[in-house]
């Protein structure tokens, strides 16, 4: 079975991919543009992806392509309906990395807070400003909506317990039962439900997938409801927000925002790059590394080489997102 890699992937993944049996190609910089050319030139059987985007034009030339690997949880770098028009299944790697990323939103909900780039960089500039930094609420005792409660989410969930902080959980599906075994608060299903939260939270944390029932879900309403000087979170998809409505809550209202993704954001992990939201006062910016610890990479590597295992011996998808193709 050939295998194509489109990333950069750990050296464990490549070697549990080998003693499968698996005759493995990695070209961590195929890219986008070049990456239909490269499956028609190998024609590989499985191909694994982390960042890369995988266009309608790999399928079209695609001539044994069976299975696409999103090493990761979200595939909205996929074509998911060109996928099932030629038959190929996509899967993913969910919760791998729920780990790393409730870190980072914790790290990000310390930034707002303690504001640690801003002492960082007075610091290096030379001054020494304990009047100005010594203002901070502490997360202890804060109401903290977290909005998602899949496998990140409940992560999120657990520290923020631990924080002390009063945790209310948002989603479409959860219910008082499940918030109760969470050790949260009820926070409701609804739009209705979700702008009441944003009105009483002191934070909100977001962790949605992408798709048309979330995009731009965090709007000028959205951030109007939020109090003044709270903290919002985003370590999920910048398309779940409208970032003009986001500026013009931090300009009006004292909003803080910890972001790890934005929209749009280069597809490279390397590029010239301007954002009107990340050079704002009050915006502490991280470069969607959420999920790129080491645990984590190794987390989903492991995965990946166990749904090409399941696909090899049982013909099975694991973790298939278009089972209906």
């Amino acid at each position: 079975m050939r295998v194509f890699v489109a990333d950069k992937f750990e050296k464990a993944g490549l070697e549990g991919l080998k003693a499968l049996g698996c005759s493995v190609i990695n070209d961590p910089n195929a890219g986008a543009t070049g990456l239909a050319g490269l499956v028609a030139t190998n024609d590989p059987e499985v191909l694994i992806v982390r960042s890369t985007k995988v266009q309608a034009a790999v399928f079209e030339g695609a001539k044994s392509l069976k299975l696409i690997i999103r090493a990761g949880s979200g595939v909205d770098n996929i074509d998911v309906p060109a996928a099932s028009k030629h038959k190929v299944g996509v899967c993913n790697c969910p919760g791998m990395n729920a780990v790393a990323v409730a870190e980072l939103t914790m790290g990000l909900l310390l930034a707002c807070d303690r504001r640690i780039p801003d002492q960082c960089a007075s610091a290096h500039a030379g001054k020494w400003n304990k009047k100005e930094f010594s203002k901070a609420k502490g997360l202890k005792g804060m109401t903290l909506g977290v909005v998602g409660v899949g496998a990140i989410g409940q992560e999120v969930i657990k520290r923020a317990v631990a924080f002390g902080m009063n945790v209310v959980a948002w989603s479409r599906s959860i219910t008082p039962q499940h918030a109760s075994a969470l050790n949260c608060e009820f926070g409701g299903t609804d739009t209705p439900a979700l702008l009441a939260l944003a009105r009483r939270a002191d934070a909100i944390t977001v962790h949605l997938p992408l798709a048309d029932s979330t995009k731009k879900l965090f709007n000028a309403a959205f951030f109007e409801a939020m109090k003044p000087g709270a903290y919002f979170i985003n370590t999920s998809r910048g398309g779940i927000v409208d970032e003009a409505a986001l500026r013009e809550a931090v300009r009006s209202k004292g909003l803080r925002a910890g972001l790890d993704v934005f929209d749009p954001q280069p597809t490279e992990t390397e590029a010239a790059w301007q954002s009107e939201t990340a050079v704002m006062s009050g915006v502490y910016s991280t470069h969607h590394c959420g999920a790129s610890t080491d645990q984590a990479q190794m987390a989903v590597a492991e995965e990946t080489v166990r749904i090409v295992k399941h696909y090899k011996v049982e013909g099975r998808f694991v973790n298939c997102v278009n089972e209906g193709r």
